[in-house]
């Protein structure tokens, strides 16, 4: 991150420890309903929600663009990213951009991140890291289960938190980066979401949606999600809060997952025992 911006914001940054993220929000998604949505109006929104992860995991693929705006004390900070992922297998891969340097200093490196039940991979991480070693982290030991540090959603765990959905509203037909969708709004519980996970690799996903549901203020989550006429998220945007630790004020981060060319082409291979960095790591 940016020095100065590092200062103003070493709550959040710490907390988003790879300061890693993604994000080409969705271009604008607006308009209501028609009469062609009577039928939608009958089902009930919360049990569409509910099947959207094992729609995606249907779907097999896709490709993905994420961001993920982090705001406290005035400042806020956008990491974005683009990548793959493989939902049948709950792996994917990242490349991160980190904000520019206002002050013109050279930019980090992109920051590649691989997404594996209960881990995430890192190279490029800086902070002391030689460039050709990968940082793993386990997921589960992260206060926000990785819904935050890695400074993008995992696309999995962000459609396995509408499993966690209370309450949902169907708000219409509109239109994601030209595609036909229907908009939901509600709000999904962690604790909820970590009990219902699914069963593929739910072990990982239980660990890491309970560490969140401790970590965050609040482990109620308000999001937006749009779904095509198979069930499958096109766009989803999660609004997290958590209280920084140093300063103990509430960091508001609003996370956006775009999702797009389902069956892409997926080759994600995890390092080597031997390429994994077994040193100490620099704040």
């Amino acid at each position: 991150m940016v020095e100065r911006q590092r200062k103003r914001t070493d709550g959040a940054v710490a907390l988003a420890a790879a300061a890693t993220g993604l994000l080409l929000c969705a271009t604008g998604c607006s308009g209501g309903g028609t009469a062609s949505d009577d039928a939608r109006t009958a089902e009930d929104p919360v049990e569409v929600l509910h099947g959207a992860a094992g729609n995606l995991v249907r779907a097999g693929t896709s490709k993905a663009r994420t961001s993920m705006e982090m705001a406290t004390g005035g400042t806020r900070v956008t990491i974005r990213g683009e990548g793959v992922y493989d939902f049948a297998d709950q792996v994917g891969r990242l490349k991160v951009l980190l904000p520019q340097d206002p002050a013109g200093a050279e930019g980090h490196r992109p920051i590649t991140e691989l997404l594996a039940p209960g881990a995430l991979y890192m190279k490029n991480r800086g902070a002391g890291v030689p460039t050709d070693k990968w940082v793993r982290v386990d997921t589960a030991t992260l206060s926000d289960g990785n819904l935050v540090t890695g400074g993008a959603t995992d696309p999995f765990a962000a459609a396995e938190l509408l499993r966690g959905a209370r309450r949902a509203t169907y708000m219409g037909r509109t239109s994601v980066a030209g595609t036909a969708v229907r908009h939901y709004r509600g709000t999904a519980d962690l604790t909820v979401a970590a009990r219902d996970a699914s069963a593929g690799n739910r072990e990982a996903l239980r660990a890491a949606l309970r560490a969140a549901a401790k970590g965050f203020a609040t482990a109620t989550v308000p999001f937006d999600v749009y779904l095509d006429e198979q069930g499958r998220i096109r766009k989803v945007r999660h609004r997290f809060s958590f209280v920084n630790g140093q300063q103990k004020d509430t960091v508001a981060v609003s996370s956006t997952t775009l999702l797009y060319d389902f069956g892409a082409a997926v080759d994600v291979r995890l390092p080597r025992t031997k390429d994994i960095f077994a040193g100490r790591i620099a704040e």
